[in-house]
């Protein structure tokens, strides 16, 4: 586990911390012909060694920066078929981590992997799944009738309602699961003084009650789903 701790570390170092952001414009627009790039992979490769700290681990480290420079190129000459410029970095900040992971555990590949997936919390793998779309689906179809009589708000970003309501439910199952019931009070606190002004703006009493109706809904739907968790786990 610390190999792949210090080689994450080493990675994190040099993708966010030791890269320049004129270094991401200078390669987007030279790619192969970018002299940041292979600056940016010699520079993984020292990290590599300084932090694992053995120049035994050469070859790892070499292997790493060879991977590193064929997926940073692939995303540089692949980026465009992607809508999202977002897609391409997290495609390819997995990928490197996967490398990663097999250069760490490449004695005993099969059987870690193996054992990882068999010490999963598959109770609370579904548990997070259902209070993210699942939850927001359900949500919809309840609320369904009366969003119709809410006029919408052009000005909010799309879809900007669904995801706040996942990362409130992700936070109210994560508090219930430490045990930290008195948080999920202050994250409704929290939501209540901003969604304030919106609606003193509007001056809706039906926006008002569909928002709070929705609230109570998802933070209702969250605290079921973190009991059934813990009373089966």
């Amino acid at each position: 586990m610390i190999l792949f701790i210090k080689l994450f570390l080493a990675h994190l170092i040099g993708d966010f911390l030791l890269q320049p952001k004129k270094w991401v414009i200078h390669k987007e627009a030279k790619k192969i012909a970018s002299k940041y790039l292979y600056i940016h992979v010699l520079l993984h490769f020292a990290l590599t060694i300084l932090l694992l700290w053995n120049v035994d681990y050469w070859k790892l480290a070499l292997l790493i920066a060879v991977s590193h420079y064929l997926i940073d190129l692939s995303k540089l000459y692949a980026g465009h078929l992607f809508k999202l410029k977002s897609t391409p970095f997290f495609i390819d900040q997995m990928l490197h981590i996967l490398v990663l992971y097999v250069c760490a555990y490449y004695t005993d590949l099969a059987a870690h992997t193996i054992s990882l997936f068999s010490q999963l919390d598959w109770a609370l793998v579904t548990a997070i799944v259902f209070v993210t779309f699942p939850a927001a689906i359900i949500m919809g179809k309840l609320l369904e009738g009366m969003s119709d009589q809410i006029e919408l708000d052009h000005r909010s970003l799309p879809n900007a309602g669904k995801y706040i309501g996942i990362i409130e439910r992700l936070f109210v199952l994560a508090f219930i699961i430490l045990g930290r019931w008195e948080a999920i009070g202050l994250l409704i606190t929290a939501k209540s003084v901003f969604r304030f002004n919106d609606l003193k703006e509007r001056n809706s009493r039906k926006l008002t009650e569909y928002i709070l109706i929705g609230t109570l809904l998802s933070f209702g739907m969250a605290i079921v789903t973190g009991i059934i968790y813990t009373q089966i786990k």
